[in-house]
């Protein structure tokens, strides 16, 4: 994400933030029988989506990954969280410093229990040319980030390796690079002879930000177009000329959909939603050298005989929209589009071709990790681990709850030429909701609370493009699953009642709660924890 304060894996930070709500029992490290501690790789791209089908465009991590281990259908991103795996501060590298997390997140978690520790590829935003080395990222044996504000420009990108200056990788592809350095780290952790954790971070398919327009996370020219579409390596260029954004019914619909500035929205023109079709190609051909990626590591550790001793984690910080809601190419809101990603994990006892339904986020990453590596889980950690064999999804179905909330402070900025400072100027000052799910087998919800007073709930299994808003004044609806719909949100705002991380809180004698955020005000009914 171009915009984000913080991204996933060392900083699994991004422009908003997610908790999750899970087990009720102690946590419990997953142990393997084995002496041998696993080794752990972890592939984390930007901005890729789940609803708009990517994952099937690409074969070699359908070959490797999704049919050798398990794909988690109901994954959701914990924006702003960190690999503290505690919520963190909004402000990028220099925060995530001041804060003191730099002694204390993963990689320093890890090398504490005897394992070495690798990165290469975005670690934050905000950290750039000028502040890498004030102090530089602790606690990996060997790195090689790439810093702003070259991140996102795909063949201009600069890539600084442990403690030596930055270099310039001007006229070569970003993934390509990033893939040499990937397969090095391997050959390096390997040569160690010590359990190893790799951390491999392609900016793809994340847009294309030339380093003139971006530093620190914001736009020198302010007229210009910040985010154009991913730039493909030139080999992939070619591919997938007639593919186009999935027209479900959300996708620039007739009817305005959603709330806040999501409901201004003017519907697409053809010119527009050509060009996004446009854009949503570059996405899926940007994502081929990932594919490459993934194909190579794999093939590495193959032929070092340590693939069946190694676990592999592929993920996303964040998804994405294209038209749906008639909304520009981003991913700055709390529908399922942005929010439900990909995830998947092969790895010893993970099972083969399984697509898991369990609820899982962001923030159990970390705990999953730690468990793997028999490593202590503490107890200021958000997440719990995720389940892994069949026993784990069996004790899975009978101990974890179904919650997700999510959160996002700040403006809201579309990308392409339609977006952004471009023609629609959509640049939105105010996007700062916060948002639950709620999934099971019996309901399918969504609710956020904006801090501009709106208010939007959705039943998925009956409208799963998240069209009916049934809290909005034109909406009919009295009731849902069989209650009262008043009943159904004061339940829901009781899992919201945290929303002083949110806004500033102030109770009231009328049993309200007022929340300001600047100007920003909203009301939420404080919840008489009713029982679905």
């Amino acid at each position: 994400m171009s915009l984000k304060s913080l991204t996933m894996l060392a900083g699994m930070l991004s422009v908003s933030a997610g908790s999750f709500l899970q087990s009720d029992g102690d946590q419990v490290p997953i142990v393997s029988d084995s002496s041998r501690r696993p080794n752990i790789v972890f592939i984390l791209t930007d901005d890729q989506d789940l609803h708009m089908n990517s994952l099937d465009y690409l074969p070699f991590i359908k070959k490797h990954l999704i049919d050798q281990g398990t794909l988690y259908k109901r994954h959701f991103s914990a924006h702003n969280t960190n690999v503290t795996d505690i919520f963190p501060p909004y402000g990028g590298y220099p925060k995530f410093v001041a804060e003191g997390h730099n002694e204390n997140y993963l990689p320093k978690f890890l090398q504490d229990v005897g394992y070495n520790t690798y990165y290469t590829g975005k670690l934050f935003n905000a950290h750039t040319v000028d502040n890498y080395n004030t102090p530089h990222a602790a606690g990996w044996t060997g790195s090689d980030f790439l810093l702003d504000p070259f991140t996102y420009s795909y063949l201009n990108a600069t890539f600084q390796r442990n403690q030596d200056p930055p270099v310039s990788y001007e006229g070569e592809y970003s993934t390509d690079v990033l893939a040499g350095k990937a397969l090095g780290f391997l050959d390096d952790a390997v040569a160690a002879s010590e359990p190893f954790f790799l951390g491999i971070a392609p900016v793809a398919p994340h847009s294309n930000v030339q380093s003139n327009v971006i530093s620190n996370g914001s736009a020198h020219d302010p007229h210009g177009i910040v985010a154009t579409p991913p730039i493909p390596a030139e080999r992939h260029a070619h591919l997938f000329p007639d593919a186009i954004v999935p027209r479900t019914d959300n996708f620039n619909p007739e009817k305005v959909s959603g709330a806040n500035w999501v409901r201004q929205q003017p519907r697409q023109s053809a010119e527009n939603v050509a060009f996004n079709d446009h854009f949503y190609r570059n996405r899926l051909r940007a994502l081929q050298a990932v594919d490459e990626l993934v194909d190579s590591v794999v093939s590495k550790l193959e032929e070092y005989g340590i693939l069946e001793e190694t676990y592999i984690f592929y993920t996303t910080d964040n998804g994405y929209h294209i038209g749906h809601h008639r909304l520009q190419p981003g991913k700055e809101c709390s529908y399922e589009e942005d929010i439900n990603i990909p995830l998947i994990v092969r790895g010893p006892q993970v099972p083969e071709g399984k697509v898991a339904e369990v609820v899982t986020t962001h923030q159990d990453l970390v705990p999953t990790m730690m468990g793997l590596a028999q490593a202590p889980l503490r107890a200021d950690f958000d997440g719990l681990a995720i389940p892994l064999t069949e026993e784990d999804f069996g004790d899975a179905e009978k101990t974890r709850h179904e919650h997700v909330t999510v959160e996002y402070w700040g403006f809201a900025a579309s990308e392409g030429p339609w977006g952004y400072f471009g023609r629609n100027e959509s640049f939105v000052f105010n996007n700062t909701y916060k948002a639950l799910r709620v999934v099971s087998k019996e309901y399918n919800l969504h609710y956020s609370v904006w801090c501009n007073n709106e208010h939007e709930l959705y039943d998925l299994n009956t409208d799963p493009g998240q069209l009916n808003n049934l809290l909005h004044e034109e909406s009919q609806a009295s009731s849902l699953l069989g209650l009262p719909i008043e009943k159904i949100v004061s339940r829901l705002d009781s899992l919201l009642l945290a929303t002083s991380t949110l806004c500033v809180t102030h109770f009231h004698r009328d049993s309200t709660v007022s929340i300001s955020n600047n100007k920003f005000e909203l009301s939420i009914h404080v919840a008489r924890w009713a029982i679905l």
